[in-house]
């Protein structure tokens, strides 16, 4: 990356997912359950040590429908029900961010993808932009200032995604990996 300030985006959910299904199961005193917010920290601790951003925000999924549903009613249709255990982890998590100071970038009708998306295109004319995610649909981002930064096994073992990354791993440019991910049936 060049000598432009860095800006990190967190993928809040897809993190958050991570270290749920990552972390055995951990819990509170009281019960709580807390091994999602356990990995989703350990991960973006980490991301902040490699990372050293000059500036960060963590993008989250607003509960309901997006503009997508309008579009598929369908749309993740067969996916299951989330996990009543990872439910309740989300405030913790978002209590976290807040704690850490970092801005929570969200938008009622869309995924937290899509806000991802919209702030690297608009960021990265500027400043190097690297995504910390789990979901490797993010791929498709990468270009010449938007890198996509997640772990391979675990939480220590990670790859940052730039262009030669992604063609040397999946045999597409970034422009070509949606195609490659409907090809592949996702």
């Amino acid at each position: 990356m060049s000598q432009r300030k860095k800006l990190v985006l967190f993928d809040g959910h897809a993190l958050l997912h991570r270290g749920y299904h990552a972390i055995p199961y951990l819990s509170t005193k009281d019960g709580t359950p807390t091994n999602a917010v356990y990995g989703f920290v350990t991960i973006m601790l980490k991301a902040l040590t490699d990372l050293k951003p000059d500036y960060v925000a963590v993008a989250w999924d607003l509960p309901g429908k997006t503009f997508r549903h309008d579009m598929y009613a369908d749309y993740k249709g067969t996916r299951k029900k989330t996990d009543d255990e990872l439910i309740a982890q989300m405030p913790l998590t978002r209590e976290v961010v807040e704690a850490f100071n970092m801005p929570l970038m969200e938008r009622e009708g869309y995924e937290a993808d899509d806000v991802i998306g919209t702030l690297a295109h608009r960021y990265g004319k500027e400043l190097d932009v690297v995504i910390v995610t789990g979901d490797m649909d993010e791929l498709q981002l990468v270009d010449d200032h938007v890198k996509v930064y997640t772990m391979r096994r675990g939480f220590s073992d990670t790859v940052l995604y730039d262009r030669a990354a992604v063609e040397a791993k999946y045999g597409v440019t970034p422009e070509e990996f949606v195609v490659y991910k409907a090809l592949k049936g996702d």
